[in-house]
């Protein structure tokens, strides 16, 4: 994951590049490890979730592991380019962040769990960098896709900078933002269950050690919907 220059500042719609109307590349069917579809539509039931921590190799792999979880997909998200490819999005110049879509069993794993592994497994507060690896494409974000997923992952950021603050740590700079409006492109064949095929692979993927407490206070379950919904409401930190 060192290819190319990294722009450490988010490029206007203007600077971005075009990109194009028709993704560049295929995306293969099935997750190499669970077996499932990497493309919707997804089961009746299901819920997505998608988070960027760094880079999506050892992302992808922390929420695979995690029992609920239907299927994984890395790909790219929050940027200007439509159907980016890698390469563009290492450039700096399509505002993308390196993101895991998580389809998941909600009567298996709750919403709050996997928030709760988004936190510990990163460092929520570097800004455009994840350890060695720096770059717009590897700032930390939250893309949600309904209100309670809104509320939820502001409860959980309040909660984990509490527990930050106590342990030396500066703010979070991870963004919370709506997944509507943010599409979220899949990654090139070779991305998609890297660490899977490549046991030995990079992974730069690596918390702060500070843990998180659940249930935060949050009102999820009492608005909790079945399904993938768009979120009406988050906001930009």
């Amino acid at each position: 994951m060192f290819l190319s220059r990294r722009v450490p500042e988010l490029p206007t719609p203007e600077q971005a590049l075009r990109g194009r109307e028709t993704p560049a590349f295929d995306v293969p069917a099935r997750h190499t490890v669970l077996g499932n579809p990497l493309l919707g539509p997804y089961p009746e039931g299901l819920e997505a979730a998608d988070f960027a921590l760094g880079c999506f190799w050892g992302a992808e792999r922390k929420f695979w592991e995690t029992p609920g979880v239907w299927t994984t997909l890395a790909g790219y998200q929050g940027g200007h380019t439509p159907n980016p490819t890698y390469e563009e999005v290492c450039s700096g110049l399509t505002a993308h962040t390196e993101a895991v879509r998580v389809v998941f069993d909600p009567s298996v794993v709750s919403y709050e769990q996997l928030l709760k592994l988004f936190w510990e497994s990163h460092n929520p507060t570097q800004g455009f960098r994840q350890g060695n690896d720096v770059g717009t494409q590897y700032r930390s974000a939250i893309h949600t896709h309904s209100a309670a997923q809104a509320s939820a992952a502001k409860s959980s950021r309040e909660a984990y900078q509490k527990v930050l603050d106590g342990s030396g740590y500066g703010t979070i700079t991870t963004e919370i933002l709506p997944a509507e409006g943010r599409t979220f492109y899949p990654a090139e064949t070779y991305h998609q269950q890297y660490l899977d095929r490549n046991p030995a692979g990079y992974c730069g993927i690596g918390g702060t050690g500070v843990k998180l407490s659940t249930p935060f206070e949050t009102n999820w379950g009492a608005s909790c919907p079945t399904g993938v919904a768009s979120a009406p409401d988050a906001d930009q930190q």
